[in-house]
């Protein structure tokens, strides 16, 4: 049995697998497990684990009252070593600019993505001295 951290965000999403895919791409997602659901096509739910922190997700399930708008409100942050390099390695693999990357007035790098799937990401790290 794997301990999570404290907060996992749990995102619902139309393609988990496809989601999983980028997500090892764009940000060197290692995925800890997955259940099928019985069609075959949908995901119930996966444990991706990204720059160390736990990430579940499933499927859209129209079925259980889950709707398909996208999500609003709710930014995923991850704190980095090297703000550029993860940016770039996101863009390469499908991500768009939401916020561009730039030095900001706390001191740190940082810029907002979404994801293929609608899902807002910022990427940040400690401006280098």
């Amino acid at each position: 049995m794997t301990k999570l951290n404290g907060i996992v965000p749990c995102l619902t999403i139309d393609g988990a697998k496809a989601a999983i895919d980028f997500y090892r791409n764009a940000f060197g997602a290692e995925e800890v497990s997955r259940a099928d659901h019985e069609d075959g096509k949908r995901l119930m739910h996966a444990h991706i684990r990204i720059n160390g922190c736990d990430v579940m997700m499933w499927d859209l399930f129209p079925e259980f009252g889950m709707a398909a708008t996208p999500p609003h409100g709710v930014t995923i942050h991850i704190e980095v070593d090297d703000a550029d390099r993860w940016w770039q390695r996101a863009l390469d693999h499908g991500a768009t600019v939401a916020m561009p990357i730039q030095d900001m007035f706390w001191g740190s790098r940082y810029g907002q993505l979404k994801d293929p799937f609608g899902h807002t990401w910022s990427i940040g790290a400690p401006l280098k001295a």
